[in-house]
């Protein structure tokens, strides 16, 4: 059997259970550190079922775990949930939702399903 390629192995970590997309949403987020909650803002690049891509006011460590506020599209309130660091370039992040509810769940899901049938 012969070695995975580099391109290989980078397409790999690159594959996501859902699809991304593009939409522009205030963000809050709330991050506890040395004993003190810190907050900061910024806008949405994409969403997905499982995570939010964003930009910062603020720099975030990947590992992190941060406390998420997203005003979703014709949700009749703002989805507040915990999230994973994932990734952070500069002050972009990518953040991966944690012990999401069903309820959040499935407004997401319709979230995600309205956003696509409009691309």
């Amino acid at each position: 059997m012969e070695p995975f390629a580099p391109k290989q192995v980078y397409a790999a970590k690159l594959t996501r259970r859902f699809p991304r997309l593009a939409v522009d949403m205030r963000v809050t987020i709330q991050v506890f550190r040395s004993g003190e909650v810190t907050s900061m803002w910024g806008r949405s690049s994409e969403l997905g079922e499982d995570g939010v891509g964003v930009t910062l006011t603020g720099e975030l460590e990947p590992g992190e775990v941060v406390s998420v506020e997203v005003s979703l599209p014709l949700a009749a309130y703002p989805l507040k949930v915990r999230a994973l660091v994932r990734y952070r370039q500069g002050l972009r992040h990518g953040l991966e939702f944690l012990a999401v509810t069903t309820e959040q769940r499935d407004v997401l899901r319709r979230v995600c399903e309205m956003l696509a049938a409009g691309q």
